[in-house]
């Protein structure tokens, strides 16, 4: 691992989050704008009724299941390396979704993306999650907030309590990486501008995904993905046991795939 993902991942480890600059090549920055466009007119996909997903946000998730560009997202080379040094490489994708922070939105309650795990904290991180930002992300607009340090807390954050925050302001092009404890939600926008990200989640190995992979994407393109993004989205197997299917890889067996991986036991024995 070389010395751009180790201090990325540094700081991640003391200030709980890190910005990677300009590391979306403009011509995906592009090509995932006009897909999301493309998606929003074509689901007819609406703000929700909350305000925790946010009265005048549009949230598209899935995104995995639509469409060839959404697949270079998971295994970016300027993003991918820092997750797993956060983790381990045997992180999965938790959640793949768009979020666009129309005018007019208020401030998403602080929280934390892994306050539901029943474990106590501070603990290791179990989730380390990506924002890719397709626009310019300033204060004004609904740059996400954040809490420096607040993922060393022993606790989560209350959801109806306002707390003390910074804007993690990044130019279009951009990748927020942050642990999963780390206080933090979306900005309120005061522009006339719609804030575009897409949130790019990642769990560890052993903790279940926030959108279900394997019933989420038809079989049938899941056998198109290269073999990093089979074993991303849940199809190989975590240290050689966790996942398997009668002692084989899900890939293997479901898709029909070359992905394999020897069972714990056999590293145990040393079978080959």
């Amino acid at each position: 691992m070389g010395t751009y993902a180790e201090d990325h991942i540094r700081n991640v480890q003391n200030d709980g989050y890190t910005i990677v600059e300009d590391a979306i090549e403009p011509d995906l920055v592009d090509a995932l704008t006009d897909d999301l466009v493309r998606l929003e007119r074509e689901l007819r996909v609406r703000p929700a009724e909350n305000l925790f997903e946010g009265e005048q946000t549009v949230r598209i998730y899935n995104l995995l299941a639509h469409g060839k560009n959404f697949e270079r997202i998971p295994v970016h080379p300027a993003v991918l390396p820092i997750c797993e040094g956060v983790l381990d490489p045997g992180l999965l994708v938790s959640s793949l979704s768009s979020i666009s922070i129309g005018p007019g939105e208020t401030p998403q309650p602080i929280h934390a993306d892994d306050q539901i795990i029943p474990l106590p904290k501070p603990h290791p991180p179990t989730v380390c999650n990506t924002m890719w930002a397709l626009t310019d992300f300033t204060e004004e607009n609904g740059a996400t907030r954040l809490v420096p340090g607040s993922h060393t807390a022993d606790d989560s954050p209350d959801l109806l309590t306002s707390y003390p925050s910074v804007p993690a302001e990044m130019s279009k092009g951009s990748v927020l990486v942050w642990h999963g404890s780390l206080w933090h939600g979306g900005g309120a926008n005061t522009t006339d501008e719609r804030r575009v990200g897409i949130a790019m989640n990642y769990c560890a190995g052993y903790i279940r995904q926030q959108e279900n992979q394997q019933l989420g994407l038809p079989l049938d393109l899941v056998k198109t993905f290269e073999p990093r993004l089979q074993e991303l989205c849940g199809f190989g197997l975590y240290r050689g046991l966790i996942g398997h299917i009668d002692k084989r890889v899900p890939a293997k067996l479901l898709l029909g795939a070359e992905l394999d991986s020897p069972m714990i036991w056999d590293y145990a024995t040393g079978a080959s």
